[in-house]
């Protein structure tokens, strides 16, 4: 990543001339909000697999609760984390919606950001082998010399994956990553034998489960699996802001959290008939019955508050540095990438 600063126009003109590799941004806002209220928006990665990591900001924007905050909030959506925060970086958007792993990959010459209200405290990424290329699988080591698919590399199921092969005493060169994107797309890879197993989300890992397309052999997508598998508390999807606008807007930041806490409040009573009527179509998919079960199973990894765990962020680097040797190991202050005060004040406000 470049640290010469870039404008929200060159920005634009950038995705516009390589639409292919930068999936040109789709907006999703309120309609009818109010005039008056601070306009904002927030950039994420895919939302087709992982669908439950940004739930609570997707419910948010969806009940009104950011309205309700005096914030009109619009989505932009990038083909991967790592572009979502790009985009911040660049100052083509105010925050991002990512994985808290994506601020340790942030070069040192890029701005500080900060992570400023938790949405998710697991992975919620599962590894499984498929059924049609290793029909007698018994243990992780038989993945010696093989491809793994994961949603991207350098994401938050890339190390999901290195852990669990590593712990199988499985390393860098033993086992080939690929990069087989979301959805259909991952789907065909497996089923097609590009790859030989498959880290990545619900409702995907859960309808090939379902259809007996593969096998789970490391599940991070409950909790007690993710602390097993990362060793303790692991901080997963959250809303992130550049350190000068957590300090310049911080009413705007409070707000974000706000909206975002108060969801997180809504989710811990909601049946699902509610979540099916607040939930949009394309996050819902065909199938509401695979959808509700796949949810079932996360609800618990999804933030109960929006604070971040105190181990979050030393289990996240610790994870992270495991899961690839080769990265350099200078000693770092992993709570620089945390800004806790708005969402306790959120959690307050709102009795979470």
């Amino acid at each position: 990543m470049s640290s010469d600063p870039i404008s929200r126009r060159a920005f634009g003109a950038l995705s516009a001339a390589t639409a292919a590799a930068w999936a040109p941004a789709v907006r999703a806002a309120l309609p009818g909000a109010d005039a008056t209220a601070a306009r904002l928006t927030v950039s994420m990665g895919p939302r087709s697999a992982f669908v439950f990591r940004h739930l609570p900001t997707t419910l948010a924007l969806q009940l009104g609760f950011f309205a309700d905050e005096g914030v009109e909030l619009a989505i932009e959506t990038f083909a991967s984390d790592a572009l979502a925060l790009r985009a911040m970086h660049a100052g083509a958007v105010d925050v991002c919606a990512t994985d808290f792993e994506q601020l340790l990959r942030t070069p040192g010459d890029a701005p500080l950001a900060r992570a400023f209200v938790l949405q998710g405290r697991a992975p919620q990424a599962a590894l499984g082998v498929s059924a049609k290329s290793l029909p007698h699988f018994t243990a992780l080591s038989d993945l010696r010399q093989r491809k793994v698919g994961v949603a991207a590399l350098g994401s938050l199921s890339h190390t999901t994956a290195r852990l669990a092969l590593a712990q199988a005493g499985l390393g860098p060169g033993d086992v080939s990553l690929v990069a087989v994107g979301e959805g259909r797309s991952a789907a065909a890879a497996l089923r097609a034998g590009r790859v030989q197993a498959l880290c990545h989300g619900d409702p995907l890992m859960a309808l090939l489960e379902q259809r007996g397309d593969l096998r789970i052999v490391s599940d991070a997508r409950t909790l007690r699996g993710a602390q097993a598998l990362f060793g303790g508390s692991v901080p997963g999807g959250c809303l992130v802001a550049p350190a000068e606008f957590l300090q310049k807007r911080a009413p705007e930041a409070q707000a974000l959290a706000n909206g975002v806490v108060h969801a997180l409040k809504w989710l811990q009573t909601a049946a699902p008939a509610d979540l099916v009527k607040a939930v949009p179509p394309q996050d819902l998919g065909a199938d509401r019955s695979l959808y509700l079960a796949a949810f079932a199973r996360a609800r618990e990894t999804i933030s109960p508050d929006g604070v971040m765990p105190l181990d979050g962020p030393a289990t996240a680097l610790r994870a992270l540095l495991l899961a690839e040797p080769s990265r350099s190991r200078q000693r770092v202050d992993v709570q620089r990438w945390v800004a806790p005060e708005f969402a306790r004040k959120a959690k307050q406000k709102f009795s979470a």
